[in-house]
């Protein structure tokens, strides 16, 4: 099976932890890995954000990289991208009509439009992973929501047009049905994580003795809660909270948002107590996870959230915000604690009970552990996917089985409409008779002689 994969501004090869690059990044790359493991093809297209880049680069897994020129080729914001959606999508029209694939996957609102634009004139079916609803993120950021002002539009026209749309998580599925999809275009398949390299066995970070240490990992922007967890630190003595995320630490002074953060700290008292780490490589993160008590996921909304997962695969209790993904990958009460958005009293409640119980905190990690394997391997998650392109190719060659039988039939009752005609037009026998019993006329027996 060829797949064509169409993610615009979240390249596999990107380096994790920027303003735009995070889980989304991490999902292409391990899906695309996982379906050329089961012996797809698989091409991930997505702009080319820098002028060094090849235009096609072929990963160790077996994936290759299309370097689509749309727009000019250095970083910019996803928000930016919307304009140079028609020159990607005539990228993928001219490529696809030379070759198409079986089917093509897209991951984000504009990849599905420039997927849809280019893919539906040659009868290629699409598949679309939003990733995340600008429905909802308007909700929640309000005014501060710097999306497109089409993608509400865009978004609602996109659910109509597509042919699957595959949602990360059961809370998803009731956005979309709101936005107009019909329930049998949708189906769940979940983000996965790398059990392989995120497990409870391993090295862990060194860390300060006689204090506990709590980490949140993600991208320093102001909707992850990031804030809201430095407040509750100070309702819970004796510990540490480790930062990972945002750029280098040698351009952590530079940062605004680090800046913010910093304040924000020295005004809670904890300023002494917070360490920001940078970004964190990904060979480093199952290290720091280990060395943590706990790990803190407080976003205001989450579509998903990979991180909470990654902990859970290292053996580490989470306690994490009651929102999107969250609800369905944290069980309450079995691997962590929900607590509700944007709620620094709920989070340092959480964390202190938690940090007080050694034996809760142990169960809650080995079931996280159990449970991140058992449910959420990349290897089950890309079989999950590859039967979403399966079922949805069986039912196209089907439809077209079925509208070549009916063709058929059509040809048939045309063929008998012609017979039928063709009769109505013939002479009658009288006037057949009557033409063979003209004087002078040959008869037919002496025609035959």
């Amino acid at each position: 099976m060829r797949v064509a994969m169409v993610s615009e501004h979240a390249s596999p090869l990107a380096t994790l932890g920027g303003e735009d690059a995070g889980g989304q990044n991490v999902h292409v790359a391990a899906l695309a890995k996982g379906l050329a493991a089961r012996g797809t093809d698989v091409v991930v297209h997505t702009r080319r954000d820098d002028v060094r880049l090849r235009r096609r680069v072929r990963t160790s897994a077996g994936v290759s990289v299309d370097h689509v020129t749309a727009g000019p080729p250095r970083v910019l914001p996803k928000d930016e991208l919307l304009p140079w959606m028609d020159d990607f999508a005539a990228d993928l029209s001219r490529q696809w009509a030379a070759r198409p694939p079986d089917v093509v996957h897209a991951h984000f609102w504009m990849s599905g439009l420039a997927a849809v634009e280019a893919a539906r004139p040659l009868g290629i079916p699409v598949v679309l992973t939003f990733h995340a609803l600008g429905v909802v993120k308007r909700r929640h950021q309000g005014s501060r929501d710097t999306s497109p002002v089409d993608r509400l539009a865009i978004e609602e026209r996109l659910v109509g047009e597509v042919d699957r749309i595959v949602a990360t998580c059961t809370d998803e599925v009731f956005e979309l049905v709101r936005l107009g999809a019909a329930h049998d275009s949708i189906r769940v398949v979940p983000c996965g994580v790398d059990v392989g390299h995120f497990t409870p066995d391993g090295p862990a970070d060194p860390r300060p003795p006689g204090r506990h240490r709590i980490v949140f990992v993600g991208r320093l922007v102001e909707r992850k809660g990031v804030g809201n967890v430095i407040a509750a630190l100070a309702d819970v003595p004796d510990a540490e909270l480790v930062v990972a995320g945002g750029p280098d630490a040698g351009e952590l002074d530079g940062d605004r948002e680090v800046a913010r953060l910093r304040a924000l700290a020295a005004e809670s008292g904890v300023a002494d107590r917070v360490v920001f780490r940078g970004r964190v490589g990904r060979a480093d993160l199952p290290a720091l996870l280990r060395s943590s008590d706990v790990l803190v996921s407080a976003p205001w909304y989450e579509p998903f959230g990979i991180v909470p997962l990654e902990a859970m695969a290292c053996g580490v209790p989470v306690v994490a915000s009651a929102v999107g993904g969250l609800i369905d990958t944290v069980v309450d009460g079995r691997t962590g604690l929900h607590v509700p958005p944007r709620s620094p009293e709920r989070i340092a409640e959480a964390m202190r009970d938690l940090l007080a119980d050694d034996e809760r905190r142990r169960a809650f990690g080995a079931a996280g552990a159990q449970r991140a394997q058992w449910r959420y391997s990349w290897d089950r998650v890309s079989r999950m996917t590859l039967q979403v392109y399966a079922e949805l190719l069986g039912q196209q060659a089907e439809l077209l089985g079925q509208q070549a039988e009916l063709l058929g039939q059509q040809a048939e009752l045309l063929g008998q409409q012609a017979e039928a005609a063709e009769l109505r037009a013939a002479p009658t026998p009288d006037v057949v008779a009557n033409y063979w019993s003209e004087p002078g006329a040959d008869t037919p027996a002496e025609r035959r002689s």
